[in-house]
């Protein structure tokens, strides 16, 4: 008996195969809605092989960072195990996949997924994983991906820690050709992880918990010193964990914001970081 294909089928054989929707919606229509003859349809036409590693765990995987004319890429592929990362066809999958993303710019990762590989264009990008993924024998996904427009006025650093397990993206105002102080502090960011840009970007329940604590810590001490001890342990919170506050890891002499004044000096302009992006494996 026919059945109406749905969008939602559609979706679900996607997920089930890795093959793109519109390859999906041919099955479905030639299986009349049945979804186990439109698996082995799309097995048969060679698209499909890897249908029952799409529901494995993809733990493991790495970062890639690529620069277009107009924008940088972040892009976070995972697979099964750390031995597959680290193959060479891996690498190039997320090499190809970052650099078609800072190209092209897609609004989502659907998008991209559904965009011609620009290396192949009888391929989408989501076909094209789904043939590395068969190759490679692993279940392999395209897990995020960000893309962090250029500008005459910004100047982005890039920091890759630990093989590509972290990657950082630092955005500085104040013009472009910084983008070597920019990567140095991607760098401080790799190593020290801060959690928020500025003191008052910290959220008022987190502050209100460390005041909490603080006020828990100093119970029995003089009413008149109990403020300024609680005021000192909320500072010392927030110099851990923002980062113009931390000691510049090249030089623990300086804050991050004592940096960015002495560089704003030299280069007689205002510098400021706009933001900040730390990816990692799984986070």
């Amino acid at each position: 008996m026919s059945q109406k294909v749905t969008a939602e089928m559609v979706k679900e054989l996607r997920d089930r195969t890795g093959v793109s929707m519109g390859k999906c919606k041919e099955a479905l229509d030639k299986a009349s809605g049945d979804m186990n003859e439109a698996i082995d349809i799309l097995r048969k036409a060679g698209m499909a092989s890897a249908v029952k590693k799409e529901g494995r765990e993809t733990n493991e995987g790495l970062i890639g960072a690529a620069e277009g004319a107009h924008a940088v890429a972040l892009v976070e592929v995972n697979a099964e195990t750390d031995f597959v990362t680290q193959n060479e066809k891996f690498k190039q999958f997320l090499k190809d996949v970052a650099q078609q993303a800072a190209d092209s710019k897609p609004a989502t990762l659907d998008a991209l997924l559904a965009m011609p590989y620009s290396k192949d264009p009888s391929l989408t990008v989501d076909q094209y994983r789904a043939l590395v993924m068969q190759s490679l024998g692993e279940n392999i996904q395209i897990k995020r991906i960000s893309i962090l427009p250029k500008g005459q006025d910004l100047s982005i650093g890039l920091y890759s820690h630990m093989g590509g397990k972290i990657v950082v993206a630092t955005i500085l105002t104040g013009g472009s050709g910084n983008e070597a102080l920019a990567r140095d502090i991607s760098m401080h960011v790799a190593a020290e992880s801060p959690e928020y840009l500025r003191a008052e970007d910290v959220p008022a329940h987190i502050r209100a918990k460390e005041e909490e604590i603080a006020r828990s810590q100093v119970q029995g001490k003089p009413a008149n010193i109990i403020d300024k001890i609680i005021e000192g342990k909320v500072k010392a919170f927030c110099d851990e964990v923002c980062l113009v506050c931390q000691k510049y890891v090249k030089d623990n002499t300086m804050t991050i914001a004592q940096l960015l004044e002495k560089e704003s000096k030299r280069l007689n302009k205002q510098i400021d970081i706009q933001a900040f992006h730390r990816w990692k494996i799984g986070g």
